[in-house]
This record gives structure tokens, C-alpha cells and sequence, in this order.
């Protein structure tokens, strides 16, 4: 399948279901998909994001190939919709320890920023929480980022999981007896 070709099946809501069946098959598919979403610059491509974000609820090992590109991508992204994809799938996958240093302050800057939408802020913040399992160190420093946001600039998108998140910490940090 080509790039206009599937740019046009992006088209229609109709044809989601049929193209993630396509994409599981072919995978050659699916990195056409992946470059529309990751390289496009058309507003609408943000569907493209939309469709990996679905397909990797089932096929989560298609996109694995992918991380590398998307964490990339975060540092030029202007389209809201395909970073709260990209934030999304990235807090459910496992993140390498070398783009640990640019996602903590990517994500801090994202988590604190007025400017960005609830659920891309959301999602920031889950990759916090990630990044705190891989790097017990910056539980007290997340902890605390989380509780600044909820009371100062709080939603309810972010206090339900900042709620959660924060029972966790609090508990680990007191565990593993941090400051």
C-alpha cells in the first residue's frame, strides 16, 4: 500500500477497523502508517498516530521499532493530538535508558506547561512515574512535581491519576527511605 493510498482509507472512519486488520498482517504496511504519522506535516495525519496508537492495544510489538523515531519526534512536534498518542504509547512502553535524560525533562516541561492539553499533561506525567521505576532517585523529585501541579494547576484528568500515582510514590519512597 502506498503513502496516498492509505492517506485516503485514513480518510474515512470506516475503513479503521479494516486497516488495522491490514496493518497486522503486513508489516510493510504499518511502517508506511508509521511514516505518515511520524513525518507527514498534513494537519490530518494526526489519524495516522491515532490508528498506531489502536493497533498497538493488539499488536504492541509492531510499534517496539518505532520508539526510537517517536521520542525523537517529540522534540519537533507541534500537532496536539499525535503528541498525546506519542506520550500515550510511550508511558506503555518500556523506555531505554538512554532517552531517560531527554524524556524527564521533556516530560517535566511538558507535565508543568499551561499550554498543553490535559491529556498530553496526563500522559507526561505517567512517563515520570515510569522513569522513577527505572531511576529510584527522582521519586521524591516526581512526587513532588506531581503534588505542585494538583495544587496549582489542577483537573480532574490530572488529580484522578496524580492521586494514584502519588499513593505509589509516597509508599516507595517511604520504603526505600528517601528524603
Amino acid at each position: 500500500m502506498t503513502e496516498t493510498e492509505l492517506f485516503e482509507l485514513l480518510d474515512s472512519w470506516e475503513n479503521i477497523e479494516l486497516l488495522m486488520l491490514e496493518m497486522s498482517k503486513n508489516p510493510n504496511d504499518f511502517k508506511v502508517l508509521m511514516n505518515i504519522a511520524l513525518f507527514d506535516p498534513k494537519q490530518r495525519s494526526w489519524r495516522a498516530a491515532y490508528l498506531a496508537d489502536k493497533i498497538h492495544d493488539d499488536f504492541p510489538y509492531l510499534l517496539e521499532p518505532y520508539l526510537p523515531a517517536i521520542i525523537k519526534k517529540l522534540k519537533t512536534e507541534n500537532n496536539a493530538s499525535k503528541k498525546r498518542h506519542w506520550l500515550k504509547l510511550l508511558s506503555m512502553n518500556t523506555i531505554e535508558e538512554k532517552f531517560v535524560p531527554f524524556l524527564f525533562d521533556f516530560c517535566v516541561d511538558t507535565f508543568t506547561s499551561g499550554n498543553e492539553a490535559v491529556a498530553v499533561r496526563v500522559h507526561a506525567m505517567q512517563i515520570l512515574y515510569n522513569i522513577s521505576e527505572i531511576e529510584s532517585d527522582f521519586k521524591p523529585e516526581v512526587a513532588q512535581i506531581i503534588e505542585h501541579e494538583m495544587q496549582y494547576h489542577p483537573s480532574a484528568g490530572i488529580s484522578s491519576r496524580g492521586r494514584k500515582l502519588l499513593k505509589k510514590l509516597h509508599l516507595q519512597i517511604q520504603k526505600l527511605n528517601l528524603p
